[in-house]
C-alpha cells in the first residue's frame, strides 16, 4: 500500500516525491530517457501530483536505432560499444535534456534479462544525469528476475538525480545564491 499526503495526493516518501518536491522548490524541470526501465520512471514522475509544473516529457527509445534518432546519442558511438555503455547513458540524459528544453535529464540503459544483451550481463545498468553543472553516470549491478532489475532502475536513476540536485543546492549555497 501506497502512503498519501493529507488529500491522498502525493506518495509520501517515494523517491520521485522527493525529486519533484526539489525540482519545484528550484523551479526547474526535468526529461527522461528510457531503455530498459520502458516508461517506468517517466511513469513513476508522473503520479505525483502537481508535476505538471516540473516534468517536461519523457522518451522511451527501446530500440538501438531510435536511441540515435530520437535521443540524439551519436550513432558511431552505438556502433562501437552498443546500447549498454556508461557513455551512452550520459548521452541518453543529455539528449533528453536538450531534445526536450529541460534543466535536468535522466536516463537508464541496461539489460533487463532473462538472458545477457552483447555479451554484457542481466542485470548491468547505467542511469545517468546531465544537468546544469554537468553530466554523472553510474554503473548498477542488480540481482533478481527483470521486473526486479527494471524497478531498482527507477529507484536508483531517482537517486541519483536526488544527489545531483543536492550537490547543486550545495554548490549554491557555498556561491552565496
Amino acid at each position: 500500500m501506497r502512503s498519501s499526503d493529507a488529500n491522498g495526493e502525493r506518495p509520501v516518501g517515494s523517491p520521485a516525491a522527493a525529486v519533484v518536491h526539489r525540482l519545484t522548490e528550484r523551479a526547474e524541470t526535468l526529461a527522461t530517457v528510457e531503455s530498459l526501465t520502458g516508461g517506468l520512471l517517466a511513469a513513476s514522475i508522473v503520479e505525483i501530483a502537481g508535476v505538471s509544473g516540473v516534468f517536461r516529457g519523457g522518451l522511451v527509445v527501446y530500440a538501438t536505432e531510435l536511441k540515435s534518432e530520437l535521443a540524439g546519442v551519436p550513432a558511431d558511438l552505438l556502433a562501437e560499444r552498443g546500447p549498454v555503455d556508461p557513455d551512452v547513458a550520459v548521452a541518453l540524459a543529455e539528449g533528453g535534456r536538450r531534445r526536450c528544453g529541460a534543466d535536468w535529464g535522466l536516463a537508464t540503459t541496461g539489460v533487463a534479462g532473462p538472458e545477457p544483451q552483447d555479451g554484457k550481463p542481466v542485470g548491468l545498468v547505467y542511469v545517468a544525469v546531465a544537468g546544469p553543472g554537468g553530466s554523472t553516470v553510474r554503473q548498477l549491478n542488480l540481482d533478481g528476475g527483470r521486473d526486479h532489475v527494471r524497478s531498482a532502475a527507477v529507484i536508483e536513476a531517482l537517486r541519483l538525480l536526488a544527489e545531483r540536485i543536492h550537490e547543486a543546492d550545495t554548490d549554491r549555497t557555498a556561491a552565496g545564491v
